[in-house]
């Protein structure tokens, strides 16, 4: 039996940049670059889907404010971080 996510990563596309620091700071390391190019031609980071630990260090990495949002999941409901 796999364990549930303990959190969401959600990632407005617009505002990332592509410099990857969420990508280095990010413990058990579910963030990669997404397929699409943004409207500023950037790769945008993406969430892998599965893995994340609700931490929140992705979003203190990040340096575009509101690109990066962390829900920490308690029980079946998702919480702001």
């Amino acid at each position: 039996m796999t364990t549930p996510d303990r959190g969401l990563v959600l990632i407005d596309s617009e505002e990332c940049k592509g410099c990857a620091l969420c990508f280095e700071a990010c413990p058990p390391k579910v963030l990669r670059f997404g397929e699409l190019l943004n409207r500023y031609g950037y790769r945008s980071a993406a969430y892998a889907g599965a893995g994340c630990t609700g931490c929140g260090i992705c979003f203190f990495a990040c340096p575009e404010p509101g690109a990066i949002t962390v829900l920490r999941r308690e029980g079946r409901v998702c919480q702001n971080n």
